[in-house]
């Protein structure tokens, strides 16, 4: 199924050297399946190539989908059979960086030339396999898995079946003239976590969601504005309908809810005005060619991490350690 484009309607001229051409692809997961789920992005990434694309980026948690069930299944009750059910199942469906799952995707992005930002529950082996995290993992053109950012902080009910990552992941990647990074969802709000990425020289800022106007609206322009970057939100569709496939108890609750994520993905230039607006309550390819001159323009009124910044006065340290709960010595 190709995905319906979504192009700015003029964007001037840029020149060769300060282009970027980026796709965000909001799409619903097949959801709690995650290979399905990787195949469908696969599928949207190879579109995303062939329209000439640079970078791709899919939302928060994708594969192989956000758990909406717990605040819709009573998902705070302790020690509940039909929690713990569910929990099994999503863990069954975790990504497993080590264990090779997103190699068939890395293969593409090194064939394509073509940089991925993807959203994954990551079954994290470093931490005894039990622990899910929402991790935002860049692929770069080589087809390498350059950082995996876990969420510092999962958001409010995720915290029954999410992990709280760490400083690991918070790193930039050199893309064209651009430098590009990313945080997870409601970490976007984050001003330290924000400045970690600014002090590395960020330009291009990749904020990933489930799917939400309500998230994406205001947050985006603001996070393009203060970092006098391109900030782009890209979200995930979900609704009732998309969880017919599965057998799992109380799954009623869901089939009736209406719908769960209405998108909302957009990009924000920095001058925090909008290259593309919120696309809502459809499957798109929303594709733009960003232009670095308009970010170097932009920072002579402010930089936050050079010239208007007081080193002698603010001080961040950031600890990039993953974190582990052993150290063995043999």
């Amino acid at each position: 199924m190709a995905l319906e484009i979504i192009r700015p309607s003029d964007q001037g001229t840029i020149r060769e050297k300060d282009r970027l051409t980026v796709a965000l692809a909001q799409i619903a997961p097949v959801w709690l399946d995650r290979d399905a789920t990787l195949e469908k992005v696969a599928a949207c990434a190879g579109q995303a190539a062939s329209e000439g694309a640079q970078l791709v980026c899919f939302g928060e948690s994708l594969v192989p989908g956000y758990p909406f069930w717990v605040e819709r299944t009573d998902g705070a009750q302790f020690e509940s059979d039909i929690q713990k059910e569910w929990y099994a199942h999503y863990l069954d469906h975790g990504v497993e960086i080590e264990g090779g799952h997103l190699e068939p995707l890395c293969a593409m992005a090194r064939d394509a030339k073509m940089a991925v930002y993807l959203g994954v529950m990551e079954r994290a082996a470093d931490r005894g396999g039990h622990t899910l995290y929402t991790s935002l993992v860049y692929i770069g053109e080589d087809g390498e898995i350059k950082s995996v950012h876990r969420k510092l902080m999962p958001t409010y009910e995720e915290r029954l079946v999410w992990g709280a990552g760490d400083g690991n992941g918070l790193r930039v990647h050199k893309l064209g003239a651009f430098t590009a990074g990313g945080l997870n969802c409601w970490e976007n709000w984050l001003p330290l976590a924000r400045a970690s990425l600014y002090a590395q020289g960020e330009d291009l800022h990749v904020a990933v969601w489930p799917g939400g106007l309500h998230n994406t609206e205001q947050l985006t322009p603001m996070i393009a504005r203060e970092g006098r970057g391109y900030a782009l939100s890209v979200s995930g569709l979900m609704s009732g309908a998309d969880v017919s496939q599965l057998n799992l108890p109380d799954i009623g609750k869901l089939k009736v809810a209406g719908q769960l994520a209405n998108g909302a993905s957009c990009i924000a230039d920095p001058d925090g005005n909008w290259v593309i607006p919120p696309v809502l309550d459809k499957e798109a390819l929303l594709i733009a060619d960003l232009d670095h001159a308009h970010v170097q323009r932009a920072h002579l009124t402010l930089d936050v991490a050079g010239h208007y910044s007081r080193p002698d006065v603010f001080d961040l340290h950031v600890n990039r350690r993953r974190q582990s709960t052993v150290t063995f010595k043999e």
